[in-house]
């Protein structure tokens, strides 16, 4: 898909000034200890912009007047390593994926940066300044920023993350395939952990059969840490020590997701482990499905974010008065904590602003809940959803979640 690539990377020059210099860096794995790093994932405005999933690897794109130099510094090939850990991306492989003609070697990158700045053709340098709290650790744009200002003050620095959050927002129809295709996959280890759970087992063994089937189809970057809450565990949000023994008569709230191509799925399901709803369960379970009908149905290009938490909000008042449950709206929070939605994509919590209108071609997540701590109850039933031109589409849709399709599944194990 480097037709892709390419004008993922017009989009952002189109944006930048005369005189200015794009660098994007796919990141490395941290050490983990002694000789050993984690597991490595690109970062993903990097993946977007050039395809490329192989770290420490480096774009630069230079804009001068109408003339663009795209260039792409990847690692020399080390015959040592080579034996150790495999071959690195070569000069014909990075082509082919990013579409970047000019592949450079990564130990010139700082002469060729230099060269941009010294001779005056680069006065300003855009970089991914991403960061989500103050005291957060500083990302490699973060740095290269500072040592790029240190070394050069004359330089103005501008950030590109906003300009990549907002393209990454819509997606383009193969994008949404690459959801779809992983949401297939997640809807198959759902299945498969549903197929083989019996009370008495611990959450970790659930988690086993659903991890079979994405290792089984070549899932080597799950979206998340699964979440596997049985009972009062599933009212922590993000339950994830997944160590509990599922008893009986207990109900088993499940998060987690594939992926297919870095895409993500987000998927929500609670079910009986013994097979059955208790009339207080599917009293709840039902409250939930409705409030998430009622945002779908309202679901089109023009709805603000912040309504999509109102209609929750509105359904639940109403029907947790009706239960005996509340006395005034705002106690609705005591059942509810969290967000109904967010964006869908490369991340699994997918860049963009949620201060906007819905539009057509966005990805997003529909996943109400209640928490009925006292009861031992936690539900949360999530769907992926494609905002289309008049309305919605669940993409998610074929994974069963009604209490009569759940028990007939149950019964069929």
């Amino acid at each position: 898909m480097k037709t892709f690539r390419i004008s993922n990377r017009k989009k952002i020059t189109d944006r930048m000034e005369d005189g200015s210099l794009l660098i994007m860096m796919a990141g490395r794995a941290p050490k983990k200890t002694a000789d050993e790093s984690y597991a490595y994932t690109p970062n993903r405005n990097f993946l977007y912009l050039t395809g490329v999933d192989e770290e420490e690897v480096v774009m630069t794109v230079k804009k001068c007047g109408d003339e663009i130099n795209e260039a792409l510094f990847i690692k020399r090939r080390d015959e040592t390593k080579v034996k150790w850990v495999g071959e690195t991306i070569s000069p014909e492989r990075a082509k082919e994926v990013s579409g970047i003609e000019d592949i450079r070697y990564l130990d010139t990158i700082e002469e060729h940066v230099h060269g941009l700045i010294s001779k005056g053709e680069v006065s300003t340098v855009w970089l991914d300044l991403e960061k989500d709290g103050f005291l957060s650790p500083d990302q490699p744009g973060m740095i290269m920023a500072k040592e790029l200002k240190g070394k050069y003050p004359q330089l103005s620095v501008k950030d590109v993350f906003p300009l990549l959050s907002a393209s990454r927002m819509i997606k383009e129809p193969h994008e949404v395939d690459n959801i779809r295709k992983a949401i297939g996959i997640t809807r198959e280890g759902i299945y498969n952990l549903m197929r083989n759970a019996k009370p008495g087992m611990k959450e970790y063994q659930l988690e086993a059969y659903y991890d079979f089937v994405l290792k089984h189809e070549g899932v080597k970057d799950f979206a998340f840490e699964t979440i596997m809450a049985s009972g009062a565990n599933a009212t922590v949000l993000h339950y994830v020590a997944n160590d509990a023994k599922v008893l009986d008569g207990e109900l088993v709230m499940l998060d987690l997701g594939a992926t297919h191509e870095y895409y993500s799925a987000d998927i929500s399901r609670t079910f009986p482990i013994n097979g059955k709803f208790t009339e207080r369960q599917k009293e709840f379970y039902n409250l939930v499905l409705k409030a998430q009908q009622a945002v779908i149905d309202a679901l089109k290009p023009g709805l603000q974010w912040s309504e999509i938490n109102s209609i929750v909000h509105k359904v639940y008042a109403e029907e947790l008065k009706s239960m005996g449950m509340i006395e005034k709206d705002e106690e609705v929070k005591d059942y509810y904590y969290h967000g109904t939605s967010h964006h869908l994509g490369l991340n699994t919590h997918d860049v963009g602003s949620r201060d906007l209108a819905l539009e057509e071609g966005m990805v997003l997540t529909v996943e109400p809940g209640i928490y009925v701590a006292k009861e031992g109850i936690g539900i949360r039933v999530e769907e992926d959803v494609l905002i289309t031109r008049d309305g919605c589409e669940v993409l998610s849709k074929d994974i069963i979640k009604t209490v009569e399709e759940i028990e007939e599944f149950m019964a069929r194990r």
